[in-house]
């Protein structure tokens, strides 16, 4: 909406600039806070460019905010905003946030929907800073698309201060007006699912063992023991599946592994088969003997990020009551040296019987992904998806911008590309050339190398060659996910530290899969 300058002198401005914008602070137990949106209008344009709801807010302030807005500095631009004090007795705290231009959508340069994207950039801003003046109660405007205002809200408000004496005040968003709140509760849903992921790729690595990842993941999925079953695998039965691959990681730790198997159950009459997600579990990775370097080493307790984002898309997934069947698949380990572990040139051997010849023991997760591919086929999937923090490589081919995508499938392609738009989450497809399996496939002692035979040379296209050989499914699909395991500043509603990458691109695509016919 449209709203018009008015004609208001210097002097009157500064009056009411005095009388309501410089309050007294409030106590912090009565202290309530709003968040408005405002477009950025022509160049060619005068006026304020206000949401509905903050249209609305400014009718029931007799244009006060109008005013305000006037004498604060220029139009607001995306992802920029403005606190105001004072303005409304429900609402002691405001912040107004930019939204960029009204009605764009989907970016075909960007790959995703701007408009979303501007929604959860400039919430998370607003929300953010209330936060900060330790407003303990926030509403938000839907501005024009409550699910993605509420992904902002709740994406932007996370920070993990478990072990913090000093943690920042809980903040609870709420939807502002009378919007759609069933989009608003899935956005929130959303939400908390990344933070999940976010949480428990915080962790130090000493609070989250296999084990403790399993108990945790056990106790998240509580709510749903209707439409969910979890097995706990120990050792003794990784032994009988013949997980020699996986095994080889483990023996180097005192922790014990676990393959973590979960199974929801969404649409008990389907005749369709379940959609199979696996997910890297190294939940602290040195690199075992193939020690990596002290600096960034503490960062590897977040090596367990697919598994953490698989779990959470499955907690999500259950939250949301998708009819759809999931069965999710995690091997849970830990990386380490010591006079058990593997050594460089050890050969092992697979579930499938394939033999591997490890000459670099930080090449971990392909071989924990390798077993629990094999072990995956057993469910004749539907689909097959696999998300993994696997090569430093990919972090060189694509940053944090998107999640490399390796598949042999057309169809599945065109579905996480769909739901990566969606959620502003992007993903980019790469190649699976037979060049780079003849790299992994010509080994001296054994039928595979788990590193190729030309070593540091696109090695994020060699691992994904080197999962291929223990896939047979027509529709798989390898994430590499260690270019968007940390947010620095490249995502503006996420704060600093692990992101939780990509769990609502996870969840929209299962979605997607269960709304088709």
């Amino acid at each position: 909406m449209l709203i018009h300058f008015r004609k208001v002198s210097i002097y009157g401005i500064w009056r009411h600039t005095c009388r309501s914008f410089c309050v007294s602070p409030v106590t912090s137990s009565s202290r309530k806070g709003l968040v408005l949106g405002v477009y950025e209008g022509d160049k060619d344009e005068d006026g304020i460019h206000f949401t509905d709801a903050a249209a609305s807010f400014d009718r029931s302030v007799s244009g006060k905010l109008t005013e305000m807005l006037l004498i604060s500095g220029p139009p607001l631009k995306r992802g920029k905003s403005r606190v105001f004090y004072g303005l409304h007795q429900d609402f002691p705290s405001l912040a107004v946030v930019g939204l960029g231009k009204k009605g764009v959508g989907v970016c075909g340069k960007e790959n995703w929907d701007s408009c979303r994207e501007n929604i959860r950039v400039a919430v998370s801003m607003g929300c953010k800073q209330l936060q900060d003046l330790e407003v303990p109660h926030v509403e938000v405007d839907p501005c024009g698309d409550s699910q993605s205002a509420a992904e902002g809200a709740v994406l932007g408000l996370f920070e993990y201060d478990e072990f913090k004496s000093k943690k920042k005040i809980h903040v609870t968003p709420q939807l502002h007006g009378s919007a759609d709140t069933q989009a608003w509760q899935k956005g929130v849903l959303y939400g908390e699912g990344q933070n999940l992921a976010r949480s428990l790729m915080e962790a130090p690595a000493n609070h989250v063992t296999p084990t403790v990842f399993a108990d945790t993941i056990e106790q998240k999925f509580s709510p749903f023991s209707d439409r969910v079953v979890i097995h706990k695998r120990p050792k003794s039965w990784i032994e009988s599946e013949q997980m020699g691959a996986f095994l080889s990681v483990s023996r180097g730790s005192e922790e014990p592994p676990v393959f973590l198997e979960m199974h929801y159950t969404g649409a008990p009459d389907s005749s369709k088969g379940p959609l199979v997600l696996v997910g890297k579990g190294v939940t602290f990775d040195s690199g075992g003997i193939s020690l990596k370097p002290s600096s960034g080493m503490d960062a590897m307790r977040a090596d367990m990020g697919g598994a953490a984002s698989v779990c959470s898309t499955i907690v999500t997934a259950a939250a949301l009551q998708l009819p759809i069947n999931i069965i999710g698949i995690t091997p849970l380990c830990e990386n380490m040296p010591s006079g058990k572990a593997t050594k460089p040139g050890d050969v092992v051997r697979a579930k499938n019987g394939k033999t591997i010849q490890v000459d670099n023991t930080d090449a971990e997760g392909r071989l924990i992904l390798a077993d629990a591919l094999c072990y995956a086929h057993t469910f004749k999937p539907r689909a097959l998806v696999n998300a993994a923090t696997l090569t430093g490589a990919m972090n060189v081919a694509l940053g944090s911008a998107a999640t490399g995508v390796f598949t042999n499938s057309d169809w599945l392609w065109e579905r996480l590309y769909k739901a990566s738009v969606i959620t502003g989450d992007r993903v980019w497809r790469m190649p699976l050339f037979q060049h780079y399996t003849r790299q992994v496939t010509e080994s001296m002692l054994a039928d595979l190398n788990n590193i190729g035979k030309y070593s540091g040379t696109a090695g994020a296209c060699t691992a994904a060659a080197f999962l291929q050989e223990f896939v047979t499914a027509n529709h798989w699909a390898h994430l590499d996910i260690a270019g968007v395991m940390t947010n620095k500043d490249e995502v503006p509603y996420l704060r600093k530290g692990m992101s939780g990458r990509p769990t609502r691109t996870l969840v929209e695509f299962a979605a997607g899969l269960a709304s088709e016919p």
